[in-house]
């Protein structure tokens, strides 16, 4: 990466730190403050609307400082799409939309970088069957990936610099995978991902525990659009394994969501009810600190990304059995933390019958060996005796 990269990469990070206490002051003056609430952590009111520091560093830069780097027409397009879901963060973080009035907003940016930006999924590779050509499926396919990162990602954001350290370890992640391990990425998107990186780092100081100010749904549906748009720039030809590489290295915020869903669907509830038994929640639930939940969740995005960063170098039938082994612990831990409810641990009880089966006929086999073992002891005596 050349120096001139390297040097714009700090000065973006420079830039959203100066940023953050100008928006700070913003957010109060035009009401887009947290306020206590049963469901929320902070106990006084927070300035939210933050990711408007990391959107205004993010492309000063590309416009100023990197603008030879990226291509006119996808950059403009992109753009684009960035500032209808700016401003569905910032009149939710002011007004508060309903969920319905979000999702349209998150559409309407998604459709525009479909139109302008050429950003979709158009063919998928599936092992054992070939290449499948997606044709007009390729709108709603595509609306949907990035419908279903953003609102993940928005999801996520519950404490102090939880989704602003995770989305760092996924973005930075990403860019790593793309420079070095899939050269079909263009380097214009590394650029992008590691500028966003940057401008992120910049902000965590004032967002960290205890935060100062929240990104607010301007940031996360910002940061999480873009990662969205990321994934997808490398996904245009997508095999099975750029399918499971983003899916991996977002795996905190989309195991979240979607236990969520089933959560919620079980308990007979819309699935946008807002509840207070995510991630975080269970585990402060479990007696960690507010700092330590977020860096328990900071441990377990890093493996995710570990784990992520494996699929580029196994075979076929590796990736596969690494994905069927994922998806057993991932079953396993959300049980034992009672995400999706105290009671509903099914494959934790079925382990506990398998143990308690097999340990039951060795239990009772060594009891029958032992009562054999007394038998002839026994009889022994009394043969001595006579």
């Amino acid at each position: 990466m050349r120096f001139e990269i390297i040097v714009s990469l700090f000065a973006t990070m420079i830039i959203s730190a100066i940023l953050t206490p100008f928006v700070r002051r913003i957010s109060f003056k035009v009401g887009a403050i947290d306020k206590p609430t049963a469901r929320r952590v902070n106990k006084v009111p927070m300035p939210t609307m933050g990711g408007l520091a990391i959107f205004i560093a993010f492309n000063f830069s590309l416009f100023f400082l990197l603008r030879n780097q990226i291509p006119n027409p996808q950059f403009y397009g992109i753009f684009f799409g960035e500032c209808i879901i700016l401003v569905t963060g910032i009149i939710d973080d002011i007004f508060e939309l309903r969920p319905i009035q979000k999702m349209i907003g998150i559409l309407l940016a998604a459709l525009a970088v479909y139109l302008f930006a050429n950003v979709r999924m158009t063919t998928l590779t599936f092992p054992f069957i070939g290449i499948v050509n997606f044709g007009w499926f390729s709108l709603p396919i595509t609306l949907l990936w990035i419908a279903a990162i953003t609102n993940a990602i928005n999801l996520l954001d519950g404490l102090d610099g939880l989704a602003t350290g995770v989305t760092i370890i996924a973005l930075f992640t990403t860019g790593f995978t793309g420079l070095f391990f899939l050269p079909s990425t263009n380097i214009y998107i590394v650029i992008m991902i590691f500028t966003l990186v940057a401008a992120e780092i910049g902000f965590l100081p004032y967002n960290f525990f205890p935060a100062r100010i929240y990104l607010g749904d301007t940031g996360a549906l910002f940061i999480g659009f873009m990662i969205s748009i990321f994934s997808l720039s490398g996904l245009k030809n997508a095999t099975f394994i750029t399918i499971l590489i983003p899916v991996m290295i977002l795996g905190v915020p989309l195991t979240d969501t979607v236990y969520a869903i089933l959560r919620r669907l079980l308990n007979k509830e819309s699935i946008s009810h807002a509840d207070k038994r995510h991630l975080h929640h269970r585990l402060m639930q479990m007696g960690l600190t507010h700092r330590q939940t977020v860096l328990v969740i900071y441990g377990i995005s890093l493996i995710f990304s570990f784990i992520a960063l494996l699929y580029p170098v196994s075979t076929l039938w590796g990736s596969v059995l690494l994905t069927i082994g994922i998806l057993i612990g991932i079953e396993i831990f959300v049980e034992a933390i009672g995400l999706v409810g105290e009671n509903r641990t099914p494959m934790l009880n079925w382990i506990r019958k398998l143990v308690r089966s097999n340990t039951s006929k060795v239990d009772s086999n060594e009891f029958k060996e032992e009562n054999t073992l007394k038998d002839k002891v026994r009889t022994r005596s009394e043969r001595h005796k006579k």
